[in-house]
């Protein structure tokens, strides 16, 4: 889940040294997304203008991301295998954190278990890829809390009561509903960064991950529909509308006549992007500035770690 800063300052300038960038574009070869690494090196000198502007280096954006990756990777094998990432694909820089909740999903649906069991692939490949990217330069897997963190969104979105539970793993609708939670935001947060890529091979790589993002949202939207969840959706929604800003963007899978809205699109059919606060805004639960919350009880690994004022 990339945001603007991360094309903008990827393409600008790089930080790290040669050899950090020449293993990211390999990284990206090898995971079939079309990276040249002579190309993209020759359009990215190193430059000290980011620095100085102060925006923050390549791999605190990248980092960033493998945070998020962690989180959905931990969520969908938890729901389709009872386990979740390998030691193996945990470490890096900063604390390793646990992970609080999750448990294999009784899918009644053979149709939605396959779904699952896709996504849940993708998202652990999306982990290892930055991992390989990053190479020594990645985080470790932050504090993640699955069950705590989904009842306060469910009750924030007015599923539940204050007092009850919300278990994500209980059954297909609540995983559903769950999984709803991420999707959008992801897709949105890749969103933000399409107008910064000036460079065609580059554009290529963060296109295929955001095509991947939005074709497990599409996937869960219609089936939020399909199974009569409509309303909890636009609930939910709305959640994330309060916690990100004052705009109205997010948008259930109903419109306000109660038609499908698969898509949530402006009426020019485009999506909306979010900025990599705003996404913190939304993991963490709340409206504030803050470093830690929601999901990472601790926050999240490196310096991208704080979300924005938008009481």
């Amino acid at each position: 889940m990339f945001n603007k800063l991360f094309i903008k300052n990827a393409i600008q300038r790089s930080a790290e040294n040669g050899v950090d960038r020449r293993r990211l574009f390999r990284a990206a070869g090898a995971a079939g997304l079309g990276v040249g690494a002579a190309g993209l090196l020759g359009a990215a000198p190193a430059s000290a203008q980011g620095e100085e502007n102060g925006g923050p280096s390549d791999a605190a954006i990248l980092n960033f991301a493998l945070n998020l990756e962690y989180l959905e990777a931990e969520f969908y094998l938890k729901a389709v295998t009872g386990s979740g990432l390998p030691e193996s694909s945990i470490g890096g820089k900063g604390y390793i954190g646990d992970v609080s909740g999750g448990r294999k999903v009784p899918f009644q649906t053979r149709a939605i278990r396959q779904y699952a069991e896709e996504i849940a692939a993708d998202e652990r490949a999306h982990v290892n890829f930055l991992r390989s990217a990053l190479g020594n330069a990645a985080v470790a897997r932050p504090q993640i809390d699955i069950d705590a963190a989904f009842t306060a969104a469910a009750q924030a979105a007015g599923l539940i009561q204050p007092g009850q539970e919300f278990d994500a793993y209980a059954n297909e609708e609540n995983f559903l509903l769950a999984a709803y939670v991420f999707e959008d935001v992801g897709v949105t947060a890749y969103k933000g960064a399409a107008p910064l890529v000036d460079n065609k091979t580059f554009l290529d790589a963060a296109a295929g991950l955001l095509s991947v993002e939005a074709y497990h949202a599409g996937n869960i939207r219609t089936l939020l529909f399909s199974k009569g969840l409509r309303a909890p959706s636009v609930a939910i929604s709305d959640a994330r509308d309060s916690l990100d800003g004052a705009s109205d963007l997010d948008q259930g899978v109903v419109d306000s006549e109660g038609r499908a809205n698969i898509v949530p699109a402006d009426e020019n059919a485009l999506a909306f992007g979010r900025s990599a606060a705003q996404v913190l805004n939304v993991v963490y639960l709340t409206p504030e500035q803050a470093t830690s919350g929601g999901f990472f009880p601790a926050g999240v690994n490196g310096p991208i770690n704080q979300s924005g004022a938008n009481a």
